[in-house]
């Protein structure tokens, strides 16, 4: 919501409690002179008055707001002022209640996606000059330095660098990139120069798709009425069709004002027990999940988890932790190996490079290391040549494991090698398995190697993976799932390149204590400390929030329905209907609140 609507907003919000506190006000007044009645009547109900006649003119009938209307329209008419009041004030409780909890609304994602390139340098033949990425043309050959966004997705014609991809893969560890590789727009240059030929528009490039697919995927998703508007369409036309037969019908057999009876009817019918009772389960439901640490952004989203049949994942930073760390040494004197690696990689700022001096404990020296672009490192340590880097630098035959293995050879005889993977989060496992167990399909999707995602897949007990996707792939791959899937889907991520799944997904769930704040924009679900097994807990709130919902409109309507029996029969007065129906919302109130104590 941007800052202008947010205003507006809020001050919406500070007029309806000004509004309700004035009813109140009016409310008390007209127990001396009913004048005040219909003034509190007009103050509290004026909006819902006329969204009715609004919707009435574009041919919409029988929503809650016709319901409200005709039945306090009626109690006037029966000089019953008091009870007209009390349901619109209730109804606008209720209304408050449900806007309060979604206050939070989305803002653009657009704007805090920090992926966007506000330039390009472009070469020619006198300068390289700054210009909008807008104007590149493909085959124009640009220039990025060391810290800028890569602008463009283009092929490196020059140079060599590290460069971050994590704004697209969501993967912490850098890719080396050299002469003839393929780059995206909104990846970093951590070091080097690199010079590129551009091979897509701006339009067309990578930045651009996440762009657009961030601003375009909310208009795909199914919007979730709201249980209240449903349940009108169905129970509201019953009740004005009964009561146009109580006024006419009884007339030509039986005695009696029966127009009163009708009047009365729709009073009583008036269903402020669930119109307040829902909403505040949603409510109740939603502070519940607060209080354990997951932020739930609207009622909708607890009505979907409450039905979840697939489970799709992120990886790094979701169900890993994102940091790397040495899981294994392969070596006949492993303690060497991983001095020598250490001393060798000392002066790499490299995640790999500090997994290895982390797991070797002790302060390096800075040593003589020339650094080979793609290949690693080459150090001279205690008079020993030694090689740390890929399998074909070192001389030495390639592995197959899960993770990235550091080879290493001294003076010219391989020595062994470091396997560095990133680590599992604690829960991860426990949140898998339990899925499971409640016949709750899982599914991760990564951009990482599918060589390294075997090993999670694995551990885990994933049911499907697919890897080494990029952000559209990504959303191309959950639209697939969603189409074969029945029932809801819900997907975990942290990134900037999850926000567009997130947001096509039926309920987008964020990691917030580090996932990037597109994420948890763009989210429906905000777990806030990355805890994966908390995914469980908002099922769980989910499905005892609905359990409610349903217990309270029940028993609100199967006590309705004796009521207006009764009325019918003349034997309940209008007074005796308020007092019961007041008796029924208080009930339902109390075992809403039950929630708050769900997880």
């Amino acid at each position: 919501m941007c800052e202008h609507h947010l205003k507006k907003h809020n001050e919406e919000n500070k007029v309806l409690l000004i509004r309700f506190l004035f009813t109140v006000f009016l409310f008390i007044l007209g127990f001396k002179f009913q004048i005040f009645f219909i003034a509190a009547y007009i103050v509290i109900s004026y909006d819902i008055l006329y969204k009715m006649l609004k919707n009435l003119l574009a041919g919409r009938f029988f929503d809650e707001c016709f319901l409200m209307s005709i039945a306090t329209i009626g109690a006037i008419c029966i000089r019953e002022f008091p009870e007209a009041v009390m349901v619109m004030l209730l109804y606008q409780i209720g209304e408050y209640f449900q806007d309060k909890a979604v206050d939070n609304s989305k803002e653009s994602i657009t704007k805090l996606m920090d992926i966007r390139p506000d330039y390009a340098n472009k070469i020619t033949e006198e300068s390289i000059i700054k210009v909008d990425p807008h104007e590149i043309n493909t085959g124009d050959i640009i220039i990025v330095k060391t810290g800028e966004k890569i602008p463009l997705d283009g092929i490196v014609t020059e140079g060599h660098a590290s460069v971050d991809t994590s704004s697209l893969t969501g993967e912490s560890l850098p890719r080396n990139i050299a002469v003839g590789d393929s780059v995206y727009s909104g990846c970093i240059n951590l070091d080097g120069v690199l010079k590129l030929r551009v091979t897509k528009t701006f339009e067309n490039s990578e930045v651009s798709k996440i762009l657009e697919m961030v601003e375009h995927a909310a208009a795909k998703k199914a919007v979730t009425e709201k249980f209240i508007t449903r349940f009108a369409g169905i129970y509201t036309p019953f009740v004005v069709v009964l009561a146009v037969i109580i006024a006419i019908v009884p007339q030509f057999f039986l005695p009696g004002n029966w127009i009163e009876r009708a009047l009365t009817f729709l009073v009583i019918s008036c269903p402020c027990a669930f119109v307040i009772s829902v909403p505040l389960t949603f409510f109740a439901g939603i502070g519940a999940s607060s209080k354990a640490g997951i932020l739930v952004k609207g009622s909708c989203d607890l009505e979907k988890l409450a039905h979840v049949k697939t489970a799709v994942f992120d990886k790094t930073g979701t169900l890993t932790n994102g940091n790397f760390k040495v899981v294994q040494i392969n070596s006949e004197n492993p303690e060497e190996l991983l001095k020598y690696a250490a001393i060798a990689e000392s002066v790499s700022s490299h995640p790999i490079a500090k997994a290895i001096r982390n797991e070797y404990g002790k302060s390096t020296e800075i040593v003589d290391v020339t650094e080979i672009s793609g290949c690693g490192v080459k150090a001279v340590i205690d008079g020993k040549e030694i090689l740390a880097g890929n399998a074909k630098f070192v001389g030495a035959e390639e592995i197959e494991v899960s993770g990235t293995v550091v080879y290493v050879s001294i003076d010219g005889k391989y020595a062994g090698n470091i396997v560095i993977s990133d680590t599992l989060k604690q829960d991860s496992a426990y949140t898998i398995k339990e899925l499971n167990k409640n016949n709750v399909q899982t599914v991760m999707l990564t951009g990482d190697s599918a060589k390294n995602t075997e090993y999670i897949k694995n551990e885990l007990g994933i049911n499907r993976v697919y890897a080494e996707l990029l952000p559209d792939k990504k959303v191309e791959k959950l639209e697939e799932i969603l189409n074969k899937n029945k029932g809801i889907t819900i997907f975990t991520g942290d990134g900037i390149n999850d926000a567009p799944v997130l947001m096509r997904a039926d309920v987008g769930i964020a990691m917030g204590g580090l996932g990037s704040d597109a994420a948890i924009e763009a989210a429906d679900v905000v777990i806030m400390d990355d805890k994966p097994s908390k995914i469980l807990d908002a099922v769980k709130i989910g499905r005892k929030t609905m359990t409610v919902v349903y217990q309270n409109i029940i028993f609100a309507i199967g006590i309705k329905v004796i009521f207006l029996i009764l009325g019918i029969l003349g034997v309940m007065t209008m007074w005796g209907a308020v007092f019961a129906d007041v008796g029924v919302t208080f009930i339902t109130i109390l075992n809403a609140l039950r929630i708050l104590k769900a997880k």
